[in-house]
């Protein structure tokens, strides 16, 4: 993990635990990778409640109570798929702020859903969830998949220093 990871990964758990905040994470294209971040950090333990990873969609709807008419409508890789996972993250935990990624890591990728589109959802407890989708681009599947972590984190520092 790079410092500014580290150093990000902190300021979030610092910022959570100051509000008295747990975390959790759903993960698609990034494996745990952001749960991994966060769980770098020692101490990180009074902040992190779990971590999901729901790779497959089977997952998805196993684990977080991700809708099947959704999945089949939008597909995994859409903002209504990231909601449904941060908010069944929320549900299906002790945490109160969920962070979810769904993506498209490469390679490949289609015309629709190209290489490195990713979908975050932040359901933080008695808040309107956000969505949203970044554009990485085709800039390799390591590389998208770090952007996605540090992503994931500065959504949760930025509603946290809201």
């Amino acid at each position: 993990m790079t410092d500014t990871l580290f150093e990000l990964a902190t300021e979030v758990l610092s910022l959570a635990r100051a509000e008295g905040l747990m975390i959790a994470t759903a993960e698609s294209c990034t494996g745990g990778l952001i749960a991994g971040a966060l769980t770098e950090v020692p101490g990180s333990s009074d902040v992190v409640d779990r971590g999901f990873v729901t790779y497959s969609n089977a997952a998805k709807r196993e684990m977080l109570g991700a809708s099947p008419v959704t999945l089949a409508q939008f597909g995994a890789v859409s903002e209504e798929i990231a909601r449904e996972m941060s908010e069944g993250a929320l549900r299906k935990s002790a945490a109160q702020i969920a962070v979810a990624v769904t993506g498209i890591a490469g390679p490949g990728g289609s015309e629709h859903k190209p290489e490195g589109r990713v979908c975050f959802g932040l359901a933080i407890e008695g808040r309107e969830t956000l969505t949203e989708t970044v554009e990485f681009g085709a800039i390799g599947r390591s590389q998208v998949r770090a952007a996605t972590v540090s992503h994931a984190l500065n959504l949760i520092r930025v509603a946290l220093n809201a």
